[in-house]
């Protein structure tokens, strides 16, 4: 499926360098929103495709859908004449380049399900490759998976039975962190790998006008497989030092002063802290695509598959330490109300996916307890594909505050007034050392987990 020289790569070499290509992004959550304001920013014609009718025209209004992100991204995006905001795949017959940001999830049987990938495949397929075959065109798969996936599922969707001279196809894993100043999506080098050394010049060519530094992999496994690793590394280590938390507890040691000590060594070490267990959409899903797709190539993954089972397991840690809590007042779960602080998956976002926080409340409620949560970032919980909580964010006053038995801080946002917190809790089950680190104990009850 190797592209020839001259079958259109040198024209859409010539439109994406002179800003002439106009490049479509599928998919406009948390990678795909900045990605499209990073490819309008830097000088190009953009479509943004969503099917939820709801988030377009929130984004045509000029109002912003993820709160960390801002107003200011949404003004920029529906003030921009070359952007258009549409949930009409048909648009796609317009972009010379179409960069595929959709969800990776796991399936029931915690294995890969691509079929999101593979509908925004044929979606491309559909309205713009089979309505002009003739029309170079760049395709790249943004969407973490496993390696092979852009060369074995998307590249024979997209090209077609006779391999698709005129198309060409390049993985780009995306590296957002909701939330990061520091790190953006202009700002963070780019991995880019091709099915074919013509698909990964193109690719390099694009994303070297939208972003800092790009650095070219030999194929588009390479970036698949980076991708992986990257999560992979924070999910072995964020499992260590959970592990370390239960165990050092069980010492009686504080695991914080130990990770701070540890953490003075100048060379060898990378501190991690230990938390209710992983969240968001990559750190507890992607371990489980390579883990799948090692075992297809024979090889079991042991250690990272044990890793997930730990950080899972941490949930119900963390309720037991509620119910010790409880005990050490004469209380029981049964029939205690308990106040959950934060139920975004890290600080300072609105972002839920694969949240600790709904485990939490899911194992508190049957021990018996009656759950609420705070977050003022979540007014209210949605459905979702392995939980729904039904619940809306209570008020934030001290009186409420002081009425549950229990308060368990989950997520430490910087919204919170730790201060605040000890005065008026009656019993506090910390997660994430908030208080230590504010130098409070809450006059002795607070519960490190």
């Amino acid at each position: 499926m190797a592209a020839s020289g001259d079958d259109g790569r040198e024209a859409l070499a010539r439109l994406i360098a002179g800003r002439g290509a106009r490049v479509a992004v599928i998919g406009l959550g948390y990678v795909g929103l900045p990605l499209l304001d990073a490819v309008a920013g830097a000088g190009f014609g953009a479509i943004g495709l969503d099917h939820d009718e709801a988030k377009i025209e929130m984004l045509r209004g000029g109002r912003s859908y993820l709160p960390h992100l801002g107003e200011g991204l949404a003004s920029r995006l529906a003030g921009n004449a070359d952007v258009e905001l549409t949930s009409d795949p048909a648009r796609l017959g317009d972009a010379d380049v179409v960069l595929i940001c959709v969800p990776t999830p796991l399936d029931g049987e915690r294995r890969p399900d691509l079929s999101a990938v593979e509908r925004a495949a044929e979606e491309i397929r559909a309205h713009a490759i089979d309505r002009d075959s003739s029309r170079p065109r760049l395709i790249v798969l943004e969407s973490t998976t496993y390696p092979g996936t852009t060369r074995d599922v998307v590249a024979p969707i997209v090209r077609g039975a006779g391999g698709g001279g005129a198309v060409f196809v390049a993985f780009s894993p995306e590296r957002e962190d909701p939330g990061n100043k520091a790190h953006t999506t202009r700002t963070i080098p780019k991995l880019v790998g091709g099915v074919d050394e013509a698909s990964g010049a193109l690719a390099g060519a694009l994303y070297g006008a939208v972003v800092r530094e790009v650095v070219m992999c030999s194929g588009a496994e390479v970036a698949e497989g980076a991708k992986l690793v990257e999560n992979v590394y924070r999910s072995v280590n964020i499992a260590l030092v959970n592990e370390l938390k239960i165990a050092f507890s069980a010492m009686g040691l504080d695991v914080w002063e130990v990770l701070d000590a540890a953490a003075t060594k100048p060379f060898g070490f990378q501190r991690f802290d230990p938390g209710p267990g992983f969240g968001g959409h990559c750190v507890p899903i992607d371990p489980y695509y390579l883990a799948d797709a090692a075992r297809r190539h024979g090889v079991e993954t042991r250690f990272i598959e044990l890793a997930g089972e730990v950080n899972r397991a941490m949930p119900g840690y963390v309720v037991d330490r509620c119910a010790d809590a409880l005990a050490s007042r004469q209380q029981t779960l049964g029939g205690a109300r308990v106040l959950v602080l934060g139920i975004a998956y890290k600080k300072n976002i609105a972002d839920v996916r694969e949240s600790p926080a709904f485990e939490v409340i899911g194992l508190l409620r049957e021990r018996g307890a009656e759950v609420s949560y705070h977050d003022p970032f979540v007014a209210a919980t949605k459905k979702m594909r392995r939980h729904d909580p039904g619940l809306t964010s209570i008020a934030w006053d001290a009186g409420t505050l002081a009425g549950f038995d229990c308060v368990v801080i989950v997520t430490d946002h910087d919204w919170y007034d730790w201060a605040f917190v000890g005065e008026h809790a009656r019993l506090i089950v910390d997660t994430r050392h908030a208080m230590g680190r504010a130098g409070l104990d809450g006059g002795g009850k607070v519960f490190p987990a």
